[in-house]
């Protein structure tokens, strides 16, 4: 129910511009109201079509200050890889509104880039802006604040890693998420703490059933030498990653993704032992 809610948030959130031109009438801004109509015009077309381009040029001749059209432009860069076309008009977008683009652009940054360091600049100054609650990634796998962590953790601050996720879990305790428990568990299986590991892979096993997350389960038994529940839990883990029940993105790796060739090779450890 929770990722239907943030799937349907989402939607609405990718629409509401195009639909909600009138508050620009409304607060006297007729510009931006011809720039966001124009925009909408855009939205009839895919988003790598030339038409789809120009209409958002047009919104942008405008209006140059219509932010709206640099974010929109952006976006078929960004899925098709040309990042340097990309760059310029998120920038300008976030330049313009950085309440609305900052976080996304912070994302993105981590995202498609591992830009970790750009990514956490630009999230914690989103933080410093908006001074509340600063919402999921675009695709709604990740609060930003875990992203952040993630980040952390790529630059070498497994324990500021750890006290954000941890502090994000203490004040959303009735928000699961899709993988917090099992970042969470790598932390601290890379720290060599396997029981405290093993105790977030549990929880995230209830609320997001990964072949990855079977796989660090085996391995933390193996580390506490419980050798017949570690042969138990990579066989699962094989089986479940067929099965599909694995971390996936249509565009990036996750971080911190496990994948099948490792499986096999812990599988082919434990025939050994």
């Amino acid at each position: 129910m929770r990722i239907f809610i943030i799937c349907l948030c989402l939607f609405f959130t990718s629409n509401l511009f195009a639909q909600n031109c009138d508050a620009y009438k409304w607060e006297g801004d007729l510009k931006k109201y011809e720039a966001c109509k124009k925009q909408k015009e855009a939205y009839q077309f895919y988003q790598f079509k030339k038409e789809y381009q120009e209409l958002l040029d047009e919104a942008i001749a405008i209006d140059s200050t219509y932010d709206n059209a640099y974010w929109a432009k952006s976006i078929a860069y960004l899925k098709s890889g040309d990042f340097l076309s990309w760059k310029p008009l998120i920038d300008k977008a976030v330049e313009l509104n950085p309440k609305m683009h900052l976080g996304y652009r912070g994302w993105c940054r981590y995202q498609f880039f591992r830009d970790y360091k750009g990514a956490i600049k630009d999230i914690e100054e989103f933080e410093s802006l908006l001074k509340d609650d600063v919402g999921y990634c675009q695709n709604g796998d990740y609060h930003l604040l875990i992203a952040k962590a993630i980040c952390y953790k790529a630059i070498g601050e497994n324990d500021r890693a750890i006290k954000i996720i941890e502090d994000y879990l203490e004040n959303n305790d009735d928000e699961s998420d899709l993988f917090n428990f099992y970042h969470l568990g790598v932390l601290y299986f890379e720290k060599g703490e396997y029981r405290q590991a093993l105790s977030n892979f549990k929880k995230q096993e209830e609320s997001n059933k990964l072949a990855d997350n079977k796989y660090y389960i085996a391995m933390c038994y193996k580390q506490l030498n419980n050798i017949i529940k570690y042969k138990e839990e990579i066989v699962q883990a094989k089986k479940m990653f067929e099965e599909g029940y694995l971390m996936h993105d249509p565009y990036t790796h996750h971080y911190d993704k496990v994948y099948l060739s490792q499986i096999i090779e812990e599988l082919d450890r434990s025939k050994q032992i």
